[in-house]
């Protein structure tokens, strides 16, 4: 067995007593390996579902989703209702949206949260009420914004001085008022990603304190539009309560300053709550983060001597993250010898950056298991890599896996339901994978993989005739 600590080896990864073992919170709460030592998801068993739908594959439980959801539900409007308020959360999106996925949320009593036309388009097809609609997006096209008012989207966050002239063009076109918040920029950091921190000044979401103002000035002018509060957006992947506190804190004093000109009903305090994504990952249980953020709120109103508004908050990657299992067939290994004669051994999988762009985009880690059976070997410091040509082509960066697995194994990687399928590509001329629903034994499609007659079909210089009878 490898030492527990080693220069290729960060400190937070340590060997495990058993290469096979499934982190508590990482995995599904329905996954365990089964009598013959094979993964099991919602008791679907991954050589089941790899031989069903081939591999790479995307599976979501479904009622680990619908749960996450219920329970973010329930714990945001107890608190919120402590605090004599109400709390409503929508399901963002861009994590992860498909029609059935919108349905699951719905169900659960959320709304849904969208940023862009094309996202807008499935939750209609999905059949979720347009007024229980919030669309974001900082650049959201004249035919977007026009889409969105024509169907009743219940809230528009603005995000410019441009898009309010474009919105009051359309309202007085269409001759109807059209509900929006104001985006602002608290200044508040999340501890992560640069690219993930949304709240800091340099960057292209909300208005500035001082400019915000003179949006709202501006709105309640137009009769064509309501506005109906603030919104505020700090970042992803937060844990605690300690960024949500003090940019509520900031965000209160404009508050409390524009209620001199009118009524602020609504506050939107996103969303950005963290899962793990390893076992060292230790996210805030959903109810201490409700009671936490709401409680932070009322103090801040009472502090300033106003009323609690209507809170709302977006999850997205804390719904439908942890539901997600991607299962790899290995294709190759080797083992390279670097740094005063240590080896890691590469593992080599059949999917990759196509269908998981987030260590290439931001460094983020992600643990893995042996899926098909249980290893035998002692543990191995190992690299999962995809097969695309780019050695940035990373889907586990440090993870521990028995010494025995081999080509033809199946390899499943947890915590890949937010953003996977979202930032998914055709690098390469990789097909996408297709998503499975697991429930109660049973699996079902819910998003169609992708084939090369699919890819070849947007191909102009085919001249008609099908990817398949070209290439025989």
């Amino acid at each position: 067995m490898l030492p527990a600590v080693d220069s290729l080896v960060p400190e937070w990864l340590v060997v495990p007593d058993d290469p096979n073992d499934l982190a508590d919170g990482v995995w599904p709460s329905s996954a365990r390996r089964n009598a013959d030592g094979v993964l099991d998801v919602a008791g679907v068993s991954a050589t089941a579902l790899a031989q069903t739908y081939g591999t790479p594959l995307l599976v979501l439980d479904e009622d680990e989703a619908r749960g996450r959801a219920r329970r973010f539900r329930t714990a945001f409007e107890r608190a919120a209702a402590e605090h004599n308020t109400t709390a409503q959360v929508y399901y963002a999106g861009k994590a992860f949206l498909c029609t059935t996925v919108a349905r699951w949320v719905v169900d659960e009593g959320l709304r849904v949260d969208v940023c862009t036309g094309g996202e807008l388009a499935v939750a209609l097809a999905a059949g979720v009420a347009p007024g229980t609609i919030g669309f974001h997006g900082n650049n959201k096209s004249v035919v977007e914004l026009e889409r969105a008012v024509e169907v009743g989207v219940g809230t528009i966050i603005v995000d410019s001085a441009i898009e309010i002239e474009r919105l009051a063009a359309i309202t007085a076109r269409l001759d109807v008022r059209q509900r929006v918040l104001v985006r602002v920029i608290s200044g508040v950091h999340a501890e992560t990603h640069d690219f993930l921190a949304t709240a800091h000044e340099d960057q292209k979401f909300g208005f500035p304190f001082a400019e915000a103002e003179t949006a709202v000035a501006r709105i309640r002018e137009l009769p064509g539009l309501e506005f109906a509060g603030l919104h505020c957006h700090i970042g992803s992947q937060i844990f605690g309560v300690a960024g949500f506190r003090e940019s509520a804190s900031r965000v209160l004093d404009l508050h409390t300053t524009l209620l001199e000109g009118g009524a602020v009903p609504q506050l939107n305090l996103g969303g950005g709550f963290g899962i793990a994504y390893t076992r060292v990952d230790d996210p805030t249980p959903i109810d201490e983060l409700a009671a936490g953020i709401v409680a932070a709120v009322a103090e801040g109103c009472a502090a300033r001597g106003i009323s609690v508004p209507a809170l709302s908050f977006e999850p997205g990657r804390a719904i439908i993250g942890t539901a997600g299992v991607t299962i790899y067939e290995v294709g190759t290994t080797k083992d390279v010898t670097v740094e005063s004669g240590q080896d890691r051994r590469y593992v080599s999988v059949d999917g990759g950056m196509s269908d998981n762009a987030r260590p290439a985009l931001y460094g983020a880690q992600y643990s893995a298991r042996l899926a098909s059976r249980a290893g035998t070997g002692a543990p191995q410091l190992s690299r999962v890599v995809g097969k695309h040509c780019e050695s940035g082509d990373i889907v586990v960066d440090h993870e521990y896996l028995p010494n025995d697995l081999a080509p033809g194994d199946l390899l499943a990687v947890p915590a890949t339901g937010a953003y996977c399928v979202s930032l998914a590509s055709n690098y390469n001329h990789v097909p996408r994978p297709p998503v499975v629903a697991v429930r109660k034994g049973n699996s079902t499609v819910i998003v169609h993989g992708e084939t090369i007659d699919d890819l070849l079909a947007r191909d102009a210089g085919i001249d008609g005739a099908s990817g398949s009878a070209r290439h025989q």
